[in-house]
């Protein structure tokens, strides 16, 4: 799995015209899924992300996680372009997953965060989707399972 994660003041995800789902202060996590990954990729990349300490402690340094800034608030969004094929101009998108297998994976993703007691709005997995977001630092920060 992949997942570009960037530490916001706010984010929203609009579908047909409506807010979807929204978020105040944390994380917006575009997230994709490989097509060899399986359930044990989802509880590394969960774990990883609700542990991330990129909030300043009194010092300025990076050094709390999300629940102790007070900003455990997720906002989940499908991305297969993740693992875009970029080796020509027109990319390829066949080392994503597909849905049968994406689908569940992502969700997993989302139920292991919020049984870490994150709040997590999420987009809707294949839909046209506007994404907007207020950047924090700006901090986005790249995951990848394979590198965890």
């Amino acid at each position: 799995m992949r997942a570009v994660l960037t530490r916001v003041r706010s984010a929203s995800v609009e579908i047909g015209g409506e807010i979807h789902g929204e978020i105040p202060q944390g994380f917006l996590v575009l997230l994709g899924v490989h097509a060899e990954d399986t359930e044990k990729e989802a509880i590394k990349i969960a774990d990883k992300i609700c542990g991330l300490r990129i909030f300043e402690d009194a010092d300025g340094k990076m050094n709390v996680n999300p629940v102790d800034a007070g900003a455990a608030n997720l906002l989940i969004i499908s991305q297969f372009t993740l693992f875009a094929d970029c080796k020509s101009r027109r990319p390829g998108f066949s080392k994503a997953a597909r849905p049968e297998t994406a689908i569940p994976l992502y969700e997993k993703v989302i139920e292991l965060c919020r049984e870490k007691g994150f709040t997590v709005a999420t987009g809707e997995f294949g839909a046209e989707m506007l994404v907007s977001s207020v950047n924090d630092g700006p901090l986005t920060i790249i995951l990848d399972t394979k590198e965890l």
